[in-house]
């Protein structure tokens, strides 16, 4: 935000043309990075929790508002007007109170008389409203002067700067400077929803955002010289089917209503024929609204739950008093739209699940989230949009190895990672900086924000002690051990709140580098993509059936993960199942090749099959096709804390799980929710995967009584935990 607040500074000895050409043509370079995220982002398509729909059964929501930036545009107001009534339309005209015009009562008067708003557009249109909280402040009791004597209940900022904590200020209904996503504005993060949405006071008032979600005239024909209304239509079409609020904003300032165009203006009759589009199309499914309208609906369902919006009268409803405004709507409680979060990962994204739901999260709850994080392969993109989430990955390359390979590549990543963090905090001042171990050490590179006065978030996945006893069969005493130890309490010394992944791990944290009521858990659940089904009999365990029975392993194939015990087992079990199969699933590593040469020279080759990484989306359908899951873990200190993802995944898909009797595991399941064998026991693990086969009734009951345990901990319920663990540091730092 500097160097956009320099700009702003410097903006009146720059010709209004020129402005606009630099604009454009950092615009047009920068396009190519946003086709996943604009105009459409996936992601501010989902409709919130509780949203009752809009009035009279409508598919979605239309509104049209134009800023009245210069006296060119002032004089074309009532031309602009004459044009909205002609086709059916009303709108909202914002005007700047005290900018370089002066905006008549007769033409304000006119436009109430004929069915318009009018609204509050900044105070001088000159960048500086935000330049500091106190000055703001000072210029606020200007705009509130105005609100009251225009009678006008909706404001929108000059270049859709923002802070919506200091739009509290405002004795406003709504506010409408913001928009779900648009890469060209100078503050370019987007609130990622194309629906209104509540922001709470803390005297449990508060006001409407309405974001604009069609891209502005000024952006598509003098910034991006498209030469049709082509992008209008498509986003149009997806809002529609999203049943949200389509909101345009457009400009009498660059409409030329006598001619084609130009550089500076294009013709009025691309918004024209758009309107005609909307009209024509969509006459009979949307609802034409004003700003104000949207926004009373939004309010009533906020105070009553109903689709029932509440009679606020335009010149006194921004007045209300405290105790009969509505409260904040039922949902996360915390307001994170407009805020900006960093978020730094030495695992490729979003190829790491935890990164990926955290990161997913954020964004749903209108964040702007910046992801920087390690490449997984030379053939991604250093930078790219992906569901809203911002990537910037740094070129280091990621290679297993020995201890001295794990220091070089963790150092040379934390400088880069700071060093991004570090310049773009200057420009951008996030208000989180959200750092995923592994190392713990890696939250150095949040210094800078954090001295800046962001909050900082340490994600410990695992105990690095924990992990290195059991990589390098290090003991518990030795210098490696020790140092990590140290580094770890040093870590979580800086950060504000740490999160982890289970009970056993906070205990660990707790006990020898953090206080406990600093530590929150946010469990490693399963995305939405493994949708809940029932268990179901398993038809190869059928003695008429031909199919194979097969037991699944996936994730990380390393030696203390198991396989190589899977694979022990399986030889005992085809005794008994000669159909039975083993299907792995993960990236290649030495320790898989030692275990499936050991399978070949057994005899097994066609029993054990090696199908490599797969997506999520795969994943699921492999589980679809197992019999059982398996997580083989041999005993070693780490296993003994892990409470592996992957018992959630085959429970969700209603699939039974053989898991090792583990405190991390056993304090989220009963002994009769799992079949349960002991740690590295060959012959008990070969025993539970043949009580599967012949047991299949008794086996679904073991599966309903797992599920139960998942429900608990399902990944809608441990995002909720995630955003009211985010929402309430934030707040802890307004």
């Amino acid at each position: 935000m500097l160097l956009t607040r320099a700009y702003y500074l410097l903006k009146p000895a720059i010709p209004r043309g020129l402005r606009m050409a630099l604009r454009g043509l950092v615009a047009r370079r920068r396009r190519p990075r946003y086709v996943t995220s604009w105009p459409i982002n996936q992601v501010a398509g989902r409709v919130p929790d509780g949203f009752p729909g809009w009035p009279d059964g409508k598919e979605f929501a239309f509104v049209l508002t134009h800023d009245v930036e210069t006296k060119k545009g002032l004089d074309r107001c009532r031309e602009l007007a004459d044009m909205d009534m002609r086709l059916g339309f009303r709108s909202s005209f914002n005007f700047v109170p005290e900018g370089d015009y002066e905006t008549p009562d007769s033409l304000r008067a006119w436009l109430t008389t004929n069915g318009f708003e009018v609204g509050v557009h900044d105070l001088r249109h000159d960048g500086q409203l935000y330049n500091s909280r106190k000055s703001f402040a000072a210029q606020a009791q200007r705009i509130n002067h105005y609100l009251e004597e225009w009678k006008a209940v909706g404001f929108r900022s000059a270049f859709m700067f923002r802070d919506l904590r200091w739009l509290q200020d405002l004795n406003i209904l709504y506010d409408t400077s913001t928009f779900d996503t648009d890469p060209f504005e100078p503050q370019s993060a987007g609130v990622n929803t194309i629906f209104p949405f509540w922001v709470p006071r803390d005297d449990h008032s508060g006001y409407v955002e309405l974001p604009y979600t069609l891209p502005q005239d000024s952006t598509l024909f003098l910034l991006l010289q498209e030469p049709a209304i082509d992008a209008w239509k498509r986003k149009l079409d997806w809002i529609a089917q999203q049943g949200g609020m389509a909101l345009l904003n457009t400009h009498p300032d660059y409409m030329n209503f006598n001619g084609r165009g130009n550089r500076s203006e294009y013709s009025a009759r691309m918004y024209q024929e758009f309107l005609g589009y909307v009209a024509e199309r969509y006459g009979h499914r949307c609802w034409f609204a004003l700003p104000r309208d949207v926004a009373e609906h939004t309010i009533g369902a906020v105070r009553h739950g109903v689709d029932q919006p509440i009679a606020f009268h335009a010149a006194s409803s921004s007045r209300l008093h405290p105790s009969s405004r509505p409260q904040p709507a039922a949902s996360s409680g915390w307001c994170l739209r407009g805020k900006r979060a960093a978020m730094v990962s030495f695992s490729p994204f979003p190829n790491d699940p935890r990164p990926h739901r955290a990161a997913d999260a954020l964004v749903k709850e209108g964040m702007s989230v910046d992801m920087i994080c390690a490449p997984g392969d030379e053939k991604e993109p250093k930078r790219e949009v992906l569901n809203g989430v911002e990537i910037l990955r740094v070129p280091i390359s990621r290679r297993r190895g020995g201890l001295f390979e794990y220091v070089f590549q963790y150092s040379a990543f934390i400088l880069m990672s700071s060093a991004i963090l570090a310049l773009r905090s200057l420009i951008r001042r996030y208000d989180l900086v959200y750092v995923h171990n592994m190392p713990d050490i890696l939250v150095l590179s949040a210094l800078i924000p954090k001295a800046l006065g962001a909050k900082v978030i340490l994600d410990l996945h695992d105990p690095m002690p924990e992990l290195m006893m059991t990589i390098f069969k290090a003991q518990q005493d030795s210098l490696r051990v020790r140092v990590l130890r140290r580094l770890e309490k040093w870590s979580i010394g800086r950060a504000d709140l740490v999160l982890t992944v289970n009970l056993a791990c906070k205990r660990i944290f707790g006990s020898r580098s953090c206080p406990p009521e600093k530590i929150g858990v946010v469990m490693n659940s399963p995305g939405e993509i493994f949708r809940f089904q029932a268990p179901r009999l398993c038809a190869s365990a059928s003695n008429a059936s031909d199919k194979p029975f097969v037991i699944m392993y996936h994730g990380t194939i390393v030696e203390r993960n198991g396989l190589d015990l899977a694979v022990d087992a399986l030889e005992n079990v085809r005794q008994v199942v000669p159909a039975a199969e083993l299907r792995v699933y993960g990236s290649k590593t030495r320790f898989l090749e030692h275990v499936m040469e050991s399978a070949r020279n057994r005899g097994l080759q066609d029993a054990v099959h090696y199908f490599g990484p797969k997506r999520l989306e795969e994943i699921v359908q492999a589980i679809g096709e197992c019999d059982v899951g398996i997580i083989p873990n041999q005993r070693n200190i780490f296993t003994e804390i892990n409470t592996p993802t992957r018992i959630f995944e085959y429970l969700a898909l209603g699939k039974p799980v053989i898991a090792p009797r583990a405190p991390g595991i056993q304090e989220y399941f009963k002994e009769e929710s799992l079949l349960f064998f002991e740690l590295g026991n060959v012959e008990e693990l070969a025993r539970k995967i043949e009580y599967v086969y012949s047991h299949p009734s008794e086996t679904v009951e073991i599966v309903k009584q797992g599920q139960q345990a998942y429900r608990a901990h399902t990944w809608r319920q441990e995002r909720q935990n995630l955003v009211n663990l985010v929402g309430e540091l934030l707040e802890t730092g307004d």
